[in-house]
């Protein structure tokens, strides 16, 4: 039988990086996503002999031997622009669901995946601000912090202090904590799955002094990562067992917007979906904004950028110059 080695993949939210296995059937794709079937040999802690492991593409799977194989078991079940367009809708409805069980303290923590652009913030920070309407009008502290940019582990540690209520989130937007070792054992310690959750920074700190934090105390909050990030893939091995150890400590939901077409039906999907459309605001009268869906759809290879922001900016160059739009898009929003 063939051996296959599978570069980077994913089962039961266990990464699977550079492994090989037995081949049961070569690599399928369906409306869930593509997989590859192979014999547990024993990797798995479960008793089930033959497993499904999930991957991107094509291009993660390395055969060692038996090489044709690959392509005798290859089954395609193609999915209609609808079907996409509805699977991609179920995906954002669980993850306003998600968010507010979040802010409800049910649930301690939660990855959101996807590609820059798909409104993967807009939707989180929605059901943030619908939870903290009260809190604003009667004057009380907000019990929810969205961070952006670059973090430390000591800046990580004084923020999760502030937030350690039950009932407070912290919103970590394409915040970059990923490479920084003192910030992955924090999150551990914030995320651990025990009763209580206490976390220590062992170092001196006057940071933490001047500002009032204890060196230790109980983290109560719930945490929502928001990234780019794809933790299937392949990525440092240096990082690669806390991300693992923060993965399996939270509920990782991928929005499954992997090509550029499901970039493009996502935006057609919020357009379809949204109370008058993507472009409400600008007030088009002439169907401007299917016109610039179109415009999209059939420029997708050109643009530098396949997103609703894209989208947006084009819809301000309509705005500008309804005549003129599609050079002014050319120029600005194409690639040279």
């Amino acid at each position: 039988m063939a051996t296959v080695r599978i570069l980077s993949g994913m089962y039961r939210n266990q990464a699977v990086i550079d492994k090989s296995f037995t081949l049961v059937k070569g690599f399928q794709t369906s409306k869930t996503g593509s997989y590859v079937t192979v014999q547990n040999d024993g990797q798995f802690a479960i008793d089930i002999a033959v497993v499904k492991v999930k991957v991107d593409s094509i291009e993660q799977i390395e055969f060692i031997d038996g090489a044709p194989e690959l392509t005798t078991n290859i089954k395609t079940v193609t999915e209609t622009d609808v079907e996409a367009m509805d699977r991609i809708a179920s995906r954002f409805s669980v993850l306003d669901e998600m968010s507010s069980a979040c802010i409800a303290g049910n649930i301690r923590a939660m990855i959101v995946t996807g590609p820059p652009g798909v409104g993967k913030s807009h939707g989180v920070t929605l059901q943030m601000e619908k939870a903290s309407m009260f809190d604003k009008i009667s004057g009380k502290r907000p019990r929810f912090q969205i961070v952006k940019g670059a973090m430390s582990g000591i800046g990580l540690f004084a923020t999760l202090y502030k937030y350690s209520d039950a009932k407070n989130v912290l919103v970590f937007d394409d915040c970059d904590v990923w490479e920084d070792q003192d910030a992955l054992n924090v999150l551990k310690g914030a995320l651990d799955s025990g009763k209580t959750r206490r976390i220590s920074w062992n170092k001196d700190s006057r940071l933490l002094r001047e500002e009032g934090v204890p060196n230790t105390f109980n983290f109560n909050g719930s945490i929502i990562f928001i990234t780019n990030l794809n933790f299937n893939d392949r990525r440092s091995k240096k990082i690669q067992a806390h991300l693992d150890a923060l993965q399996s400590r939270c509920h990782y939901l991928d929005l499954t917007i992997n090509t550029e077409r499901d970039k493009i039906l996502r935006i057609k999907q919020v357009h379809r979906d949204a109370d008058g459309g993507l472009f409400a605001s600008y007030d088009f009268d002439n169907n401007e904004g299917d016109m610039i869906v179109e415009f999209m759809e059939q420029n997708k290879d050109k643009l530098r950028e396949v997103s609703m922001r894209m989208g947006l900016k084009i819809a301000d160059l309509v705005k500008i110059s309804p005549h003129n739009w599609k050079a002014l898009t050319q120029a600005t929003c194409m690639k040279a």
